[in-house]
Parts: structure tokens; C-alpha cells; sequence
């Protein structure tokens, strides 16, 4: 089996990206932060043994990507259609990742290749704890093709991640699971990723938002909204 690594990703530009991150971030500092994301996840496929590396961009390539990518042009559509797209457009077999989860290793990766090659397994899922995924792989999509795998399918819900895996079912994929990842969508998730990898460069942009204080102020908050509903 070719061991194909691919990368979905937004380029990183000020308003367009991690926008849930504004407040307490400016946009420029969100836009630093997806770019250091990215730079860490391309850095980490980069150092993964493996035959082909794509990335199915959204936007322009910047000085952030490293050679040895092959480039796409990301589709439009909501997400569904772009997953679909960019196994469409990469080929199979293919583990894809997103540009959420710098805390990555070479070994996560080459965990889920070698799911992948194995006998009775024809895809893999990687969830999130907020009911996402962070990686999903696929060997082959059988007769129905990468499209009924992704379309029509509820994405970014508590629930998606458990939809995902039944719509794999549903066509005869039988799964493998790669551990639960975090992905950072919120300036918690950001503070609580760049913990785990603290010699990246998105640790190194969280320090230099001055988010570690924001986290914990977001986290106070949590606590005591539910303290508050438990009285």
C-alpha cells in the first residue's frame, strides 16, 4: 500500500482564519497562530515515512510550506464537500489530517498508515473530544467512490465524528480507530494543545498572543458558570 499523508488547510490570512479565537486575539494574532498550526502539522508529515505528501489547499502557498508537498487547490463547498473533494482530487489510499492539532507526531501518522495496511481494515478514524475527527483515512472507497463516503454528512457537531464512522459502515469500510486527539478551536483548546507540544511553533505563538492568561480566564469562567448551575 503507498503511504499517502494528506493535509486539508486554509492559508493562513488575518480574518479568515481561527476567527473564534477574536477576542481575545486580534486577527493577526489568530492568523499567526493557524500558521504556526500548520507549519508544526507540515513539518510533522514532512518527517513521516512515506511515499507522497499532498497538501489540498484553500488559498495561496506561503513561505510556511516546505518542499516535498504536492499542492491542490482546495473545492468549495462546506466541509463535506471539500473532504470528499480532496480524496477526489488526491487519490486513495490516503490519510488525510487538518491543520487543528500541531501537537501531531510522527508516530500518530505512521500509526495510522500502518492501520491502514493492515488486513481487515479499510479505514481509519481519528476523533476529537469535542464529537469531531482529526484524521480520517480511507484505502479504498470501494464502488461508491470517495463522495458517498463525505457528502451529506453533519460536520463540525458533537456528533459528527459518530456519523462519520456510520456512514463508513453504512458502505462496508471496515474501521480501525486512531486515539483521540485534541484539536484547538477554542483559546482553552489553544492553551491546553500548546502544553503538550512546548517546543513547537504553535506553543510559541500562543506564548507570544499572551494567551496562557486568556486560557485560564476562559477556563475560571467555565468553572464557574458551572458551579453556578450545580448551586
Amino acid at each position: 500500500m503507498t503511504r499517502h499523508l494528506v493535509v486539508i488547510a486554509k492559508a493562513p490570512v488575518a480574518g479568515r482564519v481561527k476567527t473564534r479565537l477574536c477576542p481575545p486575539c486580534t486577527p493577526a494574532q489568530a492568523a499567526a497562530l493557524a500558521e504556526a498550526a500548520l507549519a508544526d502539522t507540515l513539518d510533522c508529515v514532512r518527517a513521516t515515512a512515506a511515499e507522497r505528501r499532498t497538501l489540498v489547499l484553500d488559498g495561496r502557498p506561503g513561505p510556511w510550506l516546505p518542499d516535498g508537498f504536492e499542492l491542490i487547490a482546495q473545492r468549495e463547498g462546506g466541509l463535506d464537500e471539500r473532504l470528499a473533494g480532496a480524496f477526489e482530487d488526491a487519490g486513495w489510499p490516503a490519510l488525510l489530517v487538518g491543520m487543528d492539532t500541531p501537537q501531531l507526531t510522527p508516530a500518530l501518522l505512521s500509526q495510522g498508515l500502518e492501520a491502514m495496511a493492515r488486513d481487515g481494515v479499510d479505514a481509519v478514524l481519528g476523533a476529537a473530544p469535542d464529537g469531531g475527527y482529526w484524521a480520517v483515512g480511507v484505502r479504498d472507497p470501494g464502488v461508491a467512490g470517495a463522495g458517498a463516503l463525505f457528502r451529506g454528512v453533519p460536520m463540525s457537531q458533537a456528533g459528527t465524528a459518530a456519523a462519520q464512522r456510520a456512514r463508513l459502515a453504512e458502505h462496508g469500510l471496515r474501521m480501525g480507530e486512531l486515539p483521540v486527539l485534541r484539536d484547538v478551536d477554542t483559546v482553552a483548546d489553544a492553551v491546553g494543545v500548546a502544553a503538550l507540544a512546548p517546543a513547537g511553533r504553535f506553543a510559541a505563538a500562543v506564548a507570544a498572543a499572551g494567551l496562557c492568561g486568556a486560557g485560564t480566564r476562559a477556563r475560571r469562567g467555565v468553572d464557574a458558570q458551572s458551579s453556578h448551575r450545580e448551586a
